[in-house]
């Protein structure tokens, strides 16, 4: 989409899998600013989270401390879809419209995030 929205800047002076390819690269370091900036703004679970989470089933702060540590070490992919659909609670066709991905894509990543955080929380 964006290089058809900036075709008008191909000036023919190479070519244009050269200018295609500069299009798509500069959308990519664009895409991975937004997500740095993102992941700049999340904050660590706090003492204060901790309680929250203790009031609603967590049996310590331990494990609330461990499933931060797991979930931080997700792919980010997987860690972003993960935290879209199962604590923001957003549906698989908006997580791909945010983040840019397909469905079944989101579906994979969902599964696949679920199934490295079973694994890391049982050792």
């Amino acid at each position: 989409m964006k290089a058809w929205t900036k075709l008008h800047t191909f000036r023919l002076e190479s070519q244009f899998s050269t200018w295609l390819h500069r299009v798509a690269a500069n959308v990519a370091l664009s895409d991975r600013r937004i997500r740095m900036r993102r992941v700049e703004k999340e904050q660590p679970l706090d003492a204060t989270y901790a309680d929250q989470a203790l009031a609603v089933g967590a049996t310590n702060v331990g494990q609330v401390m461990d499933l931060e540590a797991a979930i931080a070490k997700l792919p980010e992919r997987a860690r972003t879809v993960l935290v879209l659909h199962d604590v923001e609670g957003y549906r698989h066709r908006d997580i791909a419209e945010v983040t840019g991905m397909a469905v079944g894509s989101s579906k994979a990543q969902l599964h696949r995030a679920r199934k490295l955080l079973q694994e890391s929380l049982a050792r």
